[in-house]
């Protein structure tokens, strides 16, 4: 199984299918902080990073915001004092593509940068 570190998004085009759960309980390990749920039928992977401050979690949300635009694929992120959520899914699968998860291991890869 190759590193989520070092895949690429690919563009959905439409026709992509969501992931299944064996494939992500098979990426699990690389990314095992992230909360696997579902809102209106949609499967979504979401992690809670905490920070000394809002600045640095300010400054930890724009990164993201960088590598999303980078890679063409966006979470939900919510920013507070000391603390951000990030949520993938995609959009045009309805619900989770390799996408994501290739995303929250990047993510993770950033947090590093912050500790």
């Amino acid at each position: 199984m190759s590193e989520l570190t070092q895949q690429q998004c690919v563009p959905c085009l439409g026709g992509e299918t969501a992931i299944t759960q064996a494939q992500i309980d098979a990426f699990q390990p690389q990314i095992p902080d992230w909360c696997q749920y579902e809102v209106k039928g949609e499967q979504r992977i979401e992690r809670l990073y905490q920070f000394k401050d809002f600045q640095t979690a300010l400054a930890f949300t724009n990164a993201i915001g960088e590598l999303a635009e980078s890679q063409s694929h966006h979470p939900a992120l919510l920013t507070e004092w000391g603390k951000v959520t990030v949520t993938w899914w995609t959009h045009t699968v309805g619900g989770l593509h390799l996408n994501d998860l290739v995303m929250a291991a990047k993510t993770e890869e950033i947090f590093k940068q912050f500790k």
